[in-house]
């Protein structure tokens, strides 16, 4: 007897061993198919007191874009959830160990979980199935491509660090029916995420903080999950795109001060300088968003260039103004002061004739009262043919020579217009370096500061 009873547990063991089991035969087991709504209706608890708790994880996949514009962050996350469902369990040992089954997501009741800064439906390709496990928990994982609005503070653009938030939670069930709980804390998600991430794009993933809170809506309470990501920008392509071309234009604007006032090439290349400096700021508008709370240091920093190169182009005005009204008076008194030369001469040369001429008539009655006529002729004629005509050629000489020093000393003599000018052009080039030697490193100091 007992031999007989020995034969059959080896037999029964053998064919144990031997057993060959399928994932339907558990679906068999359970009654889950398709056409069973007990499992995908109702909120899957056996007593309806009890709410469901469901272990939520995110962990950031790509930065796929941060637009400014319309303050809109689009990451590529990945997410896991898991929940219990309290109507599905079987023995592993029945079913030759298998603990977990795949099944399609219609077949079980899902929490109805969603993004509140979500602002675009999600386009990207969806897994079919979850895992089912022998103690009826749910294990669910996908890909979700987000959209989301997030309130962006450009002021340190573009050295800013920006935190962006998915807020996640349940549509209808408020706190006593589903609770969220994270899988993992903030560094173990910090570190999966940065050991996931594959894109970066514009932008250095730093931080992801996880965090739990509440939302009151008629005296109900509804559970969240909020995923803080913090980021910041890599701002090297707008310092070389944009901050340095601009300084590059306010050091042509302070070399201009070197180029002569009183050509107009100095006023054309202020003015060109400004087009180009307004072309930017056409750029910096595209790119920060319209309503911001704070002014964004880089417009700061572009109106007040734009304002030096402003009022540069103006004093240029100004200085040119005056030396074009003083270079007329000049012109004017140079006038004068000739019409009265050439009135002086004519006057000398009447009085020198007229003193020549009484020389020679006093000089010829004095020959007659000595009766010497025949000396008297000869002196009288040497005087009119020789030394008259040598006496003119020196006066003209004479003229020409007071003519040319008169217009050199006018055109080295500055007027009281011109004064005015150098003191304005000197006043206002030492101010322009002194405002632009504070201003950039005070900017600088507060575009590396730390946010508060």
């Amino acid at each position: 007897m007992k031999r007989v009873i020995f034969l059959l547990l080896v037999i029964l063991a053998v064919a144990a061993s031997s057993q060959i089991c399928s994932y339907q035969d558990i679906l068999d087991y359970l009654n889950l198919t398709t056409d069973n709504s007990v499992f995908r209706l109702t909120r899957p608890v056996l007593d309806h007191t009890r709410p469901t708790v469901v272990h939520l994880d995110v962990y950031l996949y790509a930065i796929l874009s941060v637009i400014e514009k319309t303050q809109t962050f689009v990451p590529f996350v990945w997410c896991s959830m898991r929940w219990i469902n309290e109507r599905i369990k079987w023995d592993p040992a029945h079913f030759c160990g298998i603990d977990r089954v795949s099944i399609p997501h219609e077949m079980v009741w899902k929490p109805d979980l969603f993004i509140y800064e979500m602002i675009e439906k999600d386009d990207s390709p969806k897994s079919p199935y979850l895992f089912l496990y022998n103690d009826g928990s749910i294990f669910k994982e996908e890909g979700l491509r987000i959209v989301s609005a997030c309130n962006m503070d450009v002021h340190k653009f573009p050295f800013d660090t920006q935190k962006c938030n998915i807020s996640i939670g349940s549509t209808l069930h408020c706190m006593d029916e589903l609770l969220l709980q994270p899988f993992s804390n903030s560094s173990r998600a910090t570190q999966f995420s940065k050991e996931l991430i594959r894109i970066h794009g514009e932008w250095e993933f730093l931080h992801l903080l996880v965090s739990k809170s509440n939302l009151s809506y008629h005296d109900r309470l509804w559970d969240q999950l909020v995923y803080t990501v913090t980021m910041r920008r890599k701002p090297l392509l707008h310092v070389l795109n944009f901050l340095l071309p601009v300084l590059f234009f306010l050091t042509l604007d302070l070399a201009s001060f070197f180029i002569a006032d009183h050509r107009g090439e100095k006023l054309g290349f202020k003015i060109t300088v400004l087009l180009a400096i307004s072309v930017l700021l056409l750029i910096l508008n595209d790119i920060l968003p319209s309503m911001s709370s704070r002014t964004p240091l880089i417009a700061t920093y572009c109106i007040v260039i734009f304002g030096l190169m402003l009022l540069s182009v103006l004093v240029t005005i100004l200085v040119t103004y005056l030396l074009e009204k003083d270079a007329e008076n000049l012109q004017r008194e140079s006038w004068v002061d000739g019409d009265n030369t050439v009135k002086a001469d004519n006057t000398k040369e009447e009085e020198q004739e007229h003193t020549l001429c009484s020389c020679i008539s006093e000089a010829s009655d004095a020959e007659k009262q000595h009766e010497l006529v025949p000396i008297s002729e000869e002196v009288s004629s040497s005087i009119q043919t020789g030394e008259t005509h040598v006496l003119l050629l020196i006066l003209d000489e004479l003229k020409e020579m007071q003519k040319t020093l008169r217009v050199h000393h006018s055109c080295r003599s500055k007027g009281k217009y011109a004064m005015w000018a150098a003191r304005i052009n000197g006043a206002f080039f030492f101010l322009y370096v002194i405002t632009v030697s504070l201003f950039l490193p005070l900017l600088y100091m507060e575009w590396t500061s730390e946010t508060q």
